[in-house]
């Protein structure tokens, strides 16, 4: 039950970036970067939020919410190998291309962790990928700390540091679930985290701002990363917080 819940969250959120897609009839501006001048790429983004929109819905049927997150999972990483990869090749020492895949990376391992139910050879190595963004995501917080503290509401004192924190925060998750290391705490951590940017930062900034198109897009993927960190969180329990590493 408490699994569904966490596909809940995750399949929102691709419900929210398909209907953004179908509104304005684009992709998903710098999580979807579609070269302009690609043949039908108006159709193929209505077909892409189409897909996004679908598997989110079939995420929120308690019968099929393992084959909607496991769809899901498919989709995003499409958008790794097929637009992430190639743009990180290109400019491979551009951290924001790294943040992007990053992103992307993890709701895909999210999405195989979910669906880890029906094929279970799937759960270790899809929760190594999941612990690789967070690294990228806290390095992204040091580098980029101005623009970090930037995203702090005014009313948050140290914006600088939360910049920082928040950075050590993800790197720490991301750590934790590549060692093994009390895994479930690190991922219940940055849920956790990936909550309170979703309800602190997002969700005022679209209220602020009802017909921008980049704080509604921002706010789809927060709360894609919510859901599939309480997915990756939810998949630990019952283990001990040392993960054994036998193959």
């Amino acid at each position: 039950m408490q699994m569904q819940r966490a596909n809940i969250v995750y399949g929102a959120g691709a419900i929210l970036l398909g209907v953004i897609g179908l509104v304005v009839g684009d992709f998903a501006m710098q999580w979807q970067p579609v070269p302009a001048d690609i043949p039908g790429r108006a159709l193929l983004a209505y077909v892409a939020a189409a897909a996004l929109l679908l598997a989110g819905v079939v995420t929120l049927i308690p019968r099929t919410s393992t084959r909607g997150a496991g769809a899901l999972g498919v989709l995003y990483a499409l958008w790794v190998v097929l637009l992430m990869l190639p743009r990180l090749v290109v400019q491979p020492l551009q951290l924001i291309r790294w943040n992007g895949l990053a992103e992307i990376l993890a709701l895909a391992a999210a999405g195989a962790v979910a669906y880890a139910v029906v094929k279970p050879a799937l759960l270790r190595p899809a929760r190594l990928a999941f612990g690789f963004p967070p690294l990228i995501f806290g390095t992204a917080h040091f580098v980029y700390a101005d623009f970090t503290a930037s995203m702090i509401p005014t009313w948050i004192p140290g914006p600088l540091f939360w910049a920082y924190a928040t950075g050590c925060f993800h790197i720490a998750a991301g750590l934790s679930m590549l060692s093994g290391v009390l895994a479930r705490l690190g991922a219940t951590l940055l849920a956790t985290m990936f909550a309170g940017f979703v309800l602190l930062l997002h969700v005022p900034r679209v209220v602020h701002e009802t017909g921008s198109r980049l704080e509604w897009t921002m706010l789809a993927i927060s709360t894609s990363l919510t859901g599939a960190a309480l997915i990756v969180a939810l998949s630990y329990r019952g283990e001990r917080s040392l993960v054994s590493l036998r193959p």
